[in-house]
C-alpha cells in the first residue's frame, strides 16, 4: 500500500511546467487543503483496462484527465504503429453529453494526429453505435469513444475499438494494455496536433448511418398504415436526440412525442437521479408524458444510445417498465417471425445472446430453426463472433440483459437508435394485429414458455470486500450445491475452469468460451443460476431464471406470483438477502 508521504510527492510530480495551469492548481489545492481528496486522487494509477479508462474526472492519476486519457491514447497509438506501420493508420472519435466530453476526444484527436494519423471526428456528440458504423465505413484501424455510459455526472470514459468497429478483443486487447503501461511519463505523449490530419465529419456520416438503420425494417406498409402510433422518446440529456427521432422520421413514424426538458444536452442530468434507462427514475417524465398524450410506447436511451429502455402499457392501461430480457424477446420474435413471414430466410441465419440472458431467446430461434450463440457478457464478444462468421452465416439480431440490442451487423455494438425504430416497428406490428407491444409480449410466453429472471447484486467494498467476494466464488466452485430450493442441480458450468460437468452422468465436456470467472448451475425444475463477480464494481452479481408453461393471457398474473415465489424461495435458501 503506497504511503501517504509518497503520494505526497507523487502529487508533487504535478506540479511541473508539463502539466497546465488548472490541473496545478487543483494539484496544490488538495496539497493543501484536502489530504482525503488527494489520497483518492493519487493512491493508484486509472487503469487502462479490456474497456478502456473510467473514472471520476479530476487532477489525479487515479482520475479521468487529459494526462491519463492523453498516456492511454498514446499508448494506443504506439499499438496501433507496431501493427499496421508508421503510415496510413486511419482513426475515428466520437463523445457523448458528458462534461469535458468534447475537450477529451479533441485532446484525443490531437493526440493520433501527432502520431501522423487520418483522424475523424464528430462535429459535436454522436451515438456509440455511429462510432462503430464509422469506423467501418471509413476502413479506419481503430476508434475512441469518450462516455462513461450512464455513470454519475462525475465520471467520464474512454473505449477503444477494433478495425471491425467492435470493442477491443484478444489478442489486441492485452497488447494495448502492455503498450499504455510502458508510457510512465505525460512527457512521453505527443500532444502537439497536426491539425490538417483531423476531419470533422457530421451529417454526412449521419445520412450514411440512417440509410442502413433504415434496412431493418421489416415491415414498412405496416408503418404507413400506423404512422401515426403516438410514441415518446427521451435521450435521457444524452446523444440519442442526435439519431432517434431522425431515425423514427425515416422509419415512417410521424407521432414521436418529445419531453423537451430531456432532449437538452447536459452532463450534470438534472432530470434525474440516474441517466440509466434500467432505473424508474430515468422514465418518470417520458411515463408522465405519454400518460398526457395518451401515446402507447415509452423510449429512453442512455447517454451514449446503446442501450434501451421500453414502457408499454399493460392490459388496465397502465404504464409497465420492460427488463432487457423481455425487450430482447420481443425484438427477436418479431425479427424471426417477419423473416419467415416475408420468406427471407437463406438458412445460415443466427442470432447471439449472453450466457446470463432469457434462454426464452432460444427456445423462440429452435422454433423457427434458427442457430443460436451463447457468448460470455459484453457486446465486444457479439462483433468477435460475428465477424468469425462474416461470409459463411448471417446474424440478424441479439441481445443482453443488460438493455442492449443489435438488429444486423452493420454495426458492431449494441445500438439503442436501431433498436428505438425495431420497437416502434414492432408496436406497429402487433396493432395491424389487434394487440399492444404487452400483449404480444404474453402471447410469447404462451407459445413458448413463461421465463422469469431477476438480478441481484451483493456488493462488498474494499480489499476486505474482494476477498470475501473471491471466497464467496472459491466455495461455490469447489464444493458446488447439491440441492437448491429443494430442486436437484443437475449440471454445472465452471466458465472458469472451461468444464461443463453433467451430475447425473459424471460426463466432463470442455466449454469452448475463453476463460471467466462465472459459475452456472441448472437445476432439475428448469431454474438457472448465474454467478459472477464484476468487472467494474465491488459487487458480486447472481442471475435468476425461472420458467413454466403459461396456459393462456388470463393465468398471467397468477402464473407470474408463482415464478417470483420460486425465486425469492430460491435466494432465501442460498441465505442471499
Amino acid at each position: 500500500m503506497i504511503s501517504p508521504d509518497e503520494i505526497r510527492t507523487k502529487a508533487k510530480s504535478w506540479l511541473g511546467k508539463e502539466f497546465n495551469e488548472e490541473t496545478r492548481n487543483e494539484v496544490l489545492e488538495m496539497l493543501e487543503k484536502d489530504e482525503k481528496k488527494l489520497i483518492d486522487a493519487f493512491y493508484q494509477d486509472l487503469e487502462f483496462g479490456t474497456g478502456g479508462l473510467r473514472g471520476i474526472m479530476g487532477a489525479g492519476t487515479n482520475r479521468m484527465n487529459i494526462y491519463t486519457l492523453g498516456m492511454a491514447t498514446q499508448g494506443l497509438s504506439n499499438y496501433l504503429i507496431k501493427q499496421y506501420g508508421n503510415s496510413g493508420i486511419k482513426v475515428a472519435i466520437a463523445h457523448d453529453c458528458r462534461n469535458n466530453s468534447r475537450y477529451f476526444a479533441e485532446t484525443t484527436a490531437n493526440i493520433f494526429s501527432a502520431n501522423g494519423f487520418e483522424v475523424y471526428l464528430f462535429e459535436s456528440l454522436r451515438p456509440t453505435p455511429e462510432l462503430s458504423f464509422a469506423i467501418r465505413y471509413y476502413k479506419c484501424q481503430s476508434g475512441v469513444v469518450i462516455t462513461a455510459s450512464h455513470n454519475p455526472p462525475e465520471y467520464n470514459g474512454y473505449k477503444a475499438y477494433w478495425n471491425d468497429g467492435g470493442q477491443v478483443v484478444a489478442p489486441h486487447d492485452d497488447g494495448i494494455i502492455d503498450e499504455v503501461r510502458k508510457i510512465t511519463s505525460v512527457n512521453d505523449i505527443k500532444f502537439n496536433a497536426k491539425k490538417e490530419k483531423i476531419k470533422i465529419i457530421g451529417k454526412e456520416t449521419d445520412d450514411i448511418f440512417l440509410r442502413e438503420v433504415c434496412k431493418m425494417s421489416l415491415n414498412p406498409e405496416i408503418i404507413k398504415e400506423f404512422s401515426n402510433i403516438p410514441i415518446v422518446y427521451t435521450p435521457i440529456h444524452g446523444t440519442g436526440v442526435t439519431m432517434v427521432p431522425p431515425a423514427l422520421k425515416l422509419f415512417g413514424f410521424t407521432n414521436i412525442i418529445h419531453v423537451p426538458e430531456q432532449d437538452i444536452t447536459d452532463g450534470n442530468f438534472p432530470t434525474v437521479k440516474s441517466p440509466n434507462p434500467e432505473e424508474p427514475d430515468a422514465l418518470r417524465l417520458a411515463i408522465k408524458k405519454a400518460v398526457e398524450s395518451n401515446a402507447e410506447l415509452v423510449m429512453a436511451t442512455d447517454p451514449d444510445a446503446d442501450r434501451l429502455g421500453l414502457a408499454v402499457k399493460d392490459r388496465n392501461g397502465e404504464f409497465i417498465l420492460l427488463n432487457g430480457n423481455q425487450t430482447g424477446v420481443i425484438l427477436i420474435w418479431y425479427i424471426l417471425s417477419q423473416y419467415k413471414e416475408r420468406k427471407k430466410y437463406k438458412g445460415n441465419e443466427y442470432i447471439i445472446k449472453t450466457i446470463v440472458t432469457s434462454d426464452l431467446m432460444e427456445r423462440i430461434a429452435e422454433a423457427y430453426h434458427v442457430e443460436f450463440f451463447n457468448v460470455l457478457t459484453g457486446f465486444k464478444f457479439f462483433a468477435e463472433l460475428i465477424r468469425e462468421n462474416e461470409g459463411t452465416k448471417k446474424y440478424i439480431g441479439g441481445g443482453e440483459e443488460s438493455y442492449g440490442f443489435l438488429p444486423g451487423d452493420y454495426v458492431r455494438d449494441k445500438d439503442a437508435v436501431s433498436s428505438c425504430a425495431l420497437a416502434a416497428e414492432a408496436t406497429a406490428w402487433a396493432k395491424s394485429h389487434g394487440m399492444s407491444l404487452y400483449e404480444l409480449l404474453l402471447d410469447i410466453y404462451v407459445k413458448y414458455g413463461f421465463y422469469k429472471e431477476k438480478l441481484i447484486n451483493i456488493v462488498r467494498k474494499g480489499k476486505e470486500g474482494a476477498d470475501e467476494i473471491k471466497a464467496m466464488m472459491t466455495v461455490y466452485r469447489n464444493s458446488p450445491p447439491e440441492k437448491i430450493n429443494n430442486s436437484r442441480v443437475i449440471m454445472v458450468n465452471d466458465y472458469e475452469k472451461q468444464v461443463s460437468h453433467d451430475i447425473l452422468s459424471g460426463i466432463k465436456t470442455s466449454i469452448t468460451l475463453i476463460k471467466s470467472d462465472v459459475l452456472q448451475f441448472f437445476l432439475a425444475d428448469g431454474t438457472k443460476i448465474s454467478v459472477r463477480p464484476s468487472g467494474t464494481e465491488p459487487k458480486i452479481k447472481f442471475y435468476f431464471s425461472v420458467n413454466t408453461k403459461l396456459e393462456s393471457v388470463g393465468k398471467f398474473k397468477e402464473t407470474e406470483k408463482i415464478l417470483d415465489k420460486r425465486i425469492n424461495d430460491i435466494i432465501s435458501d442460498m441465505k442471499l438477502l
